[in-house]
């Protein structure tokens, strides 16, 4: 039996709950209140869009962060080889690249969009741009979802209601909260959101004066309260609030984490959170160690601050001296042992403090959202409202870098949509 399906958000997730819905011969509304779709996909991995990744699937269930068995209907049922197959049967074509992250060949992700634009009309999906909801309406009698009041007043029904508003991280492309009051409204709750793939705030004032440098193969580690909750291996960048990159981008999604569970448990005092940068992350302690003493026995008459030229990128000379607490102007063969080995400490473990994150207006995505126990991970059904389904962001899931949260949206949209 064909039923009236309206989907609110026309982002990733709604516009896969859209196709997947009318894909099963049902009638469906596609809600966007911005004058396009998919807005936030076409800013995606830099206007490049990494659709998915290639990684087996027990690797992309390790690079969700929060909530990742929730999801396992979600994403077997709908995988990264599935929408791979879909964009390229709609006229997108794919390209793996470095670190198994797809891209269209065109590294244009207006091509993702036009393809499900495509799709969407051969479907038979209504769409309407510009077009806000104000709220989700219910039959008085049964509690059931009945369909949706627009801003201007039109209430139109609908069988069953998709929400695939998103997050709150870039509020231009239209992610504002709004899908979550709407929730909120029906009685869901909403997990604290906080920015997540966001660079960090430092508190030493000698990163500002590397703002700018960029640094490759370097290795990360993470601590809170003293305990190691990430390390990662990559490119970082100093900027003049701390430090961003991919390597810190994937270190701040655990630290989202972890202030979240510390909440939770209601710990008043500060968390002590630390990043340690390892620059030379290819030798181990003793090779460095050599590798330094070979340097200084071939500028054995120079001074400290005149020795170090090969170590480091020129701007970041300066700061490792300073930091190293050796006299800059002692020659390298008065260095001591103890100097020395202190000095190798400093290079695989430059300590930064980090005092918090950017806001949502830097952050790639939203931890947090729809509490995920008050919704069937197996047709991602409101537990509590009949007829209404979340998909996407808007959930208390997200993921690390490389395709894996459009991921998570291609798969609990078309779960949703297949469930209606």
């Amino acid at each position: 039996m064909s039923k009236k399906i309206a989907v609110i958000g026309g982002g990733a997730a709604g516009m896969m709950a859209a196709a997947t819905a009318a894909a099963n011969g049902h009638q469906v509304m596609l809600f966007e209140k911005n004058e396009k779709l998919g807005k936030k996909v076409f800013i995606t991995g830099k206007g490049r869009c990494n659709v998915t990744n290639a990684c087996e699937i027990e690797d992309l269930f390790g690079n969700i962060i929060t909530n990742s068995k929730f999801l396992y209907s979600a994403i077997y049922g709908y995988d990264n080889q599935a929408i791979c197959s879909f964009l390229e049967e709609a006229g997108c074509r794919l390209k793996t690249e470095r670190g198994d992250r797809v891209f269209p060949v065109t590294d244009h992700s207006s091509d993702v969009i036009r393809a499900f634009e495509k799709v969407l009309k051969e479907r038979g999906v209504r769409i309407y741009l510009q077009t806000r909801v104000k709220e989700i309406t219910r039959d008085a009698l049964t509690g059931r979802v009945d369909g949706v009041l627009l801003h201007d007043g039109k209430k139109i029904s609908a069988d069953c209601v998709i929400l695939a508003t998103g997050g709150l991280s870039y509020a231009s492309t239209g992610s504002d909260g709004e899908g979550m009051k709407m929730a909120e409204k029906l009685g869901h709750s909403c997990m604290e959101c906080v920015p997540a793939l966001v660079p960090f705030e430092i508190e030493e004032t000698w990163c500002t004066s590397l703002m700018g440098l960029a640094l490759k193969n370097v290795e990360g580690k993470l601590f809170v309260d003293g305990k190691e909750i990430y390390s990662g291996f990559g490119e970082m960048l100093f900027t003049h609030f701390g430090i961003s990159g991919p390597l810190v981008l994937s270190a701040s999604s655990y630290y989202a984490s972890a202030m979240r569970k510390r909440k939770n448990k209601k710990k008043d005092q500060t968390a002590k959170a630390k990043y340690y940068l390892d620059l030379k992350p290819a030798l181990s302690f003793e090779q460095l160690d050599k590798r330094i003493l070979r340097e200084f026995e071939e500028n054995i008459n120079k001074q400290f601050k005149n020795a170090v030229d090969g170590l480091f990128p020129s701007k970041l000379i300066p700061v490792m001296i300073s930091l190293s607490g050796i006299d800059p102007e002692k020659k390298v063969n008065e260095i001591s042992r103890e100097e020395r080995h202190a000095f190798v400490h400093l290079i695989k473990n430059l300590p930064m403090t980090i005092t918090g994150t950017r806001d949502f207006k830097e952050a790639i995505i939203t931890q947090g959202g729809i509490a995920v126990k008050e919704v069937n991970p197996s047709t991602m059904e409101s537990k509590l409202v009949q007829g209404l389904y979340f998909a996407g962001e808007i959930l208390d899931v997200d993921a690390l870098t490389g395709g894996f949260n459009l991921q998570i949206a291609w798969s609990t949209g078309h779960l949703a949509g297949e469930s209606c």
